[in-house]
C-alpha cells in the first residue's frame, strides 16, 4: 500500500478514516492489527480484503493493482485470492459443515467431486473430520469458527483475513482456533487479523497499531505458541 487514504462524507462532515497509509506485508507474514474504535483498522481491513476501495493511493495485492478493477473483477479476487474469517462465523444455517465449506468453490466453478474432496480435506485439517455432516446449530462456537476457517482456506487463497476471530469464543475455543492460525502461519500462509486483545496479538509475528487513520507503531516480535507445521509438505492449502 502506498499513500492510501479513505474519506467519508464531505464539507464539515468529512471523516478521514485513513490518511496516507504506507504498508508492505510480505508473503508468509503473520500480522495483528490493533487500535481503538474509530482508529481506522476496520477500514484498512476492508480495503485489504477488496470489500472497499481507497479514496486515493495504490494497493497491490499479489502484484495486482486493485484500483483498476471493476466490481466483478474485485469479486473474483475476493473469491480466489482472499480467505475471510469473521467474528460471527457467517455460516449458512440448516446447511452441513461440508456444504458450507464447498460454497466458495461452487462460486468459483470448481467441479462437484473436487469441491467435496477439498472440503473434506479442509475440515480434516481443522480437526472436524467427524463433523462434516453436522449443521451449525449442532456445533459449538469453536467448532463453527473452525468450519469458517476451513471455508476460508479451501480456495487456497494467497491471503487470510480475520476480523476478531476469537471475539465470540470462550477461552478454550479461542486457544484451539488460535492454534490453527499459528499452524497456518507456520506453514507459510499470509495471515492478517484484527484484534483488540493483547493475548491474541501475541500470536502474530508483527503488530500494527492504528490511531486516527495512521499507523503509529509497527513492531516485530517472537510469536507465542508458533508450532512446527504438522500438515503435509507442499503448497499450503
Amino acid at each position: 500500500m502506498t499513500g492510501i487514504t479513505k474519506t467519508y462524507g464531505s464539507g464539515e462532515a468529512t471523516v478521514h478514516a485513513l490518511s496516507g497509509v504506507e504498508l508492505t506485508i510480505e508473503r508468509g507474514d503473520y500480522v495483528a492489527i490493533m487500535g481503538a474504535s474509530g482508529s481506522g483498522k476496520s477500514t484498512l481491513m476492508n480495503i485489504i480484503g477488496c470489500l472497499d476501495v481507497a479514496s486515493s493511493g495504490r494497493y497491490l495485492l499479489d502484484g495486482i493493482d486493485v484500483r483498476r478493477l471493476a466490481e466483478r473483477q474485485l469479486s473474483l479476487i475476493r473469491n480466489r485470492k482472499i480467505g475471510f474469517v469473521f467474528q460471527s462465523f457467517n455460516l449458512i444455517p440448516r446447511t452441513t459443515a461440508l456444504l458450507n465449506v464447498e460454497l466458495p468453490m461452487a462460486y468459483a466453478g470448481v467441479a462437484a467431486h473436487e469441491r467435496r474432496e477439498r472440503a473434506e480435506e479442509a475440515l480434516e485439517r481443522v480437526g472436524l473430520a467427524d463433523r462434516v455432516h453436522h449443521q451449525p446449530s449442532e456445533l459449538s462456537g469453536g467448532q463453527q469458527q473452525r468450519v469458517a476457517l476451513a471455508r476460508a482456506i479451501v480456495t487456497r487463497p494467497v491471503l487470510l483475513l480475520a476480523d476478531e476471530p476469537t471475539g465470540a469464543l470462550d477461552s478454550r475455543s479461542s486457544a484451539e482456533v488460535l492454534a490453527l492460525f499459528d499452524e497456518l502461519a507456520a506453514g507459510g500462509r499470509t495471515v492478517v487479523m484484527i484484534t483488540h486483545e493483547d493475548e491474541v496479538a501475541q500470536h502474530a509475528k508483527r503488530i500494527l497499531r492504528f490511531s486516527d487513520g495512521h499507523i503509529v507503531a509497527d513492531d516485530r516480535q517472537v510469536p507465542v505458541g508458533a508450532p512446527p507445521p504438522r500438515w503435509r509438505t507442499g503448497a499450503p492449502a
